[in-house]
C-alpha cells in the first residue's frame, strides 16, 4: 500500500493576495505534486476598490464578486469558513466553518492572507450605531439604508425627524471614506428629484477626519482637488475631527458639534485580521513581521503578505519601510508567495518581493476623479477615465469586465435607480455584526484545541 502523501498547502483568505497565490500555485504545480485547499467563507474575490460604486447602486453586487469556481480548471478545494487561529509548532489551522463547526485543518505549507478588519476606537456606540464598507453585504445594506432615509423622510410630517433623516455622516478622509461620500452623495442627489416632498436644502453630508487633509497619500494639491470637488456639491468636510460618541438618532463630534441623523459609516482605516493575534509571533504596527521573501522567520513553510503582513518595501530607501495595504501590492505579493512556496517544495532559493508603487486613482463619481499615475497628477474627466481604466483592467475575468463595464454604461445611459432590496425588512445590521471579530481564540484556546485533538482530520 503505498502510504506517500502529497505535500499540504493551505491558503487562508480569498482576497487579492490569496486568490493570486492560489491561481499561480495551480498554473505553476503539477496536479499530483501538492493538495491545495482555499479557507473563506465565500467562493468569490471581492473587488474591494469598487464597493462604494455598489452602495451608490452604479454596479450591481454581482458584478465586483468575482466566483472561484468558474474556471474549469479550477482543482483547489475550498472549505467554507474562516480560520479563527493557528498553532504554528503542530502545523494545524482551526476552521469555522459557515455552520459555524470548527475543524482542524493540518497543513505542510501555510499562506496567511486574511486580509483585515475594521479599525475601530473605544468610542461610546461606535459598533452599536455604525455601518462599515468592508463587505459586499455591508454596501448592499448601506444602500437599502440611505434610500430608506429618504422614503422615511418623504412620509414623516415631523420637521425635526425629518431633518435627522436626511443628514449623513461619513468618518473617515481615506480613500473609502471620500468615495464613499462622493458617490452616495450623487445618489441621494439625483433621488431627491423622485420626493416632491423632500426639500434637496435639507440633504447634507458630512465627512470628517482627525487627520489635518483628505487622502495625503495623493499630495497636498490632490487632496485639496478633491475636497473642493465636494465641497462644490455640499459635502461638508471637516478635518482634525472625528467622533465623540454615537447614538441611534445623533451622533457627536469632537469639536462638540452634535448632528441628528440615523446614518453614521465609519471607515476610518482597517488593521489586521484577528487571526494574527491567535499566533503569538513578532509584529509590527499589528501586522505579521515577515522578511523580504514573506516567510515568518522561526516557522519553516509559513509565509504571510497582504494588509496582514509587514512585507519590507525594498523599492524604498527608507529603513524599515512597509508596503502600503493597498490592492496592487496584495496581488502581486500573492503571485510572488506562489513562486516561493513552489521553490521551497523544489528546493530552490527564495526571492524576494520588490515592486514600485504605480501610483494612486479616487474616483468620486460622474465626471469628477482625482489621479495620481505614476507620479502624474490628473483631474476631472483623464482622472477618471484612468481610474476607470485600472479598476476595469485589474478584475481578474472576463466576465466580471464585461459585467463592470455594462454597468458603467447602462449608469451613464439611463441614470441611477432608487430600488430597496429588501435588507431593512428584519432587525438592523450595524458595524459589529459583519465582521465577526469576536469570534477567534486565543492561542492558549488554540493550543488545547489542538493537543486534545477535537476534530481532527486524519
Amino acid at each position: 500500500m503505498n502510504t506517500v502523501t502529497r505535500p499540504r498547502i493551505l491558503v487562508v483568505g480569498a482576497g487579492f493576495a490569496g486568490v493570486e497565490c492560489v491561481r499561480r500555485l495551480e498554473r505553476k504545480l503539477a496536479p499530483d505534486e501538492a493538495d491545495l485547499t482555499l479557507v473563506t467563507p465565500f467562493s468569490y474575490q471581492l473587488y474591494l476598490p469598487l464597493l462604494p460604486q455598489v452602495a451608490s447602486g452604479v454596479l450591481t453586487p454581482q458584478s465586483i464578486a468575482v466566483s472561484l469556481r468558474r474556471s474549469k480548471k479550477y482543482r483547489t478545494r475550498i472549505l467554507p469558513g474562516g480560520a479563527i487561529g493557528v498553532d504554528l509548532k503542530a502545523k494545524v489551522c482551526v476552521v469555522r466553518t459557515i455552520t459555524d463547526k470548527l475543524v482542524n485543518e493540518p497543513y505542510d505549507y501555510l499562506v496567511l492572507a486574511p486580509g483585515s478588519v475594521t479599525r475601530t476606537f473605544d468610542i461610546p456606540g461606535l459598533t452599536d450605531h455604525a455601518f462599515g464598507m468592508k463587505t459586499l453585504a455591508e454596501a448592499a445594506y448601506v444602500r437599502d439604508h440611505v434610500i430608506t432615509q429618504l422614503d422615511l423622510a418623504d412620509a414623516s410630517d415631523d420637521p425635526a425627524e425629518r431633518a435627522a433623516r436626511l443628514q449623513f455622516v461619513v468618518v473617515g478622509g481615506g480613500y473609502a471614506g471620500t468615495e464613499t461620500a462622493a458617490c452616495l452623495q450623487r445618489l441621494t442627489h439625483a433621488a431627491v428629484q423622485r420626493y416632491p416632498r423632500i426639500d434637496p436644502g435639507l440633504i447634507r453630508w458630512h465627512l470628517i477626519d482627525i487627520a489635518p487633509r483628505l487622502m495625503p497619500e495623493l499630495g497636498e494639491k490632490l487632496g485639496r482637488s478633491a475636497q473642493e470637488i465636494l465641497r462644490r456639491r455640499g459635502v461638508d468636510v471637516s478635518l482634525g475631527v472625528s467622533i465623540e460618541k454615537a447614538g441611534a438618532e445623533e451622533v457627536t463630534f469632537t469639536d462638540g458639534r452634535v448632528v441628528p441623523t440615523h446614518t453614521l459609516i465609519w471607515t476610518a482605516g482597517v488593521v489586521a485580521s484577528p487571526l494574527i493575534g491567535t499566533l503569538g509571533a513578532e509584529t509590527v504596527r499589528g501586522r505579521l513581521a515577515v522578511t523580504a521573501e514573506m516567510t515568518l522567520p522561526g516557522h519553516d513553510g509559513v509565509f504571510a503578505l497582504g494588509d496582514a503582513a509587514a512585507v519590507p518595501d525594498l523599492a524604498k530607501d527608507e529603513t524599515g519601510a512597509v508596503c502600503p495595504p493597498t490592492a496592487q501590492h496584495a496581488m502581486r505579493q500573492g503571485k510572488k508567495v506562489a513562486d516561493n512556496v513552489i521553490a521551497t517544495l523544489r528546493g530552490e532559493p527564495l526571492v524576494p518581493y520588490v515592486h514600485k508603487d504605480l501610483g494612486l486613482v479616487v474616483d468620486l463619481g460622474g465626471k469628477d476623479a482625482v489621479s495620481k499615475p505614476l507620479g502624474i497628477e490628473l483631474r476631472g474627466v483623464t482622472a477618471q477615465a484612468v481610474a476607470r481604466g485600472y479598476h476595469w483592467s485589474a478584475l481578474r475575468t472576463n466576465v466580471a469586465k464585461t459585467r463592470v463595464a455594462t454597468n458603467w454604461l447602462l449608469n451613464a445611459v439611463a441614470g441611477d435607480d432608487f430600488v430597496r432590496t429588501g435588507f431593512q425588512a428584519h432587525r438592523p445590521a450595524r458595524l459589529k455584526d459583519f465582521e465577526y471579530t469576536n469570534s477567534y481564540l486565543t492561542p492558549e484556546q488554540v493550543r488545547a484545541r489542538v493537543e486534545g485533538g477535537a476534530g481532527t482530520k486524519s
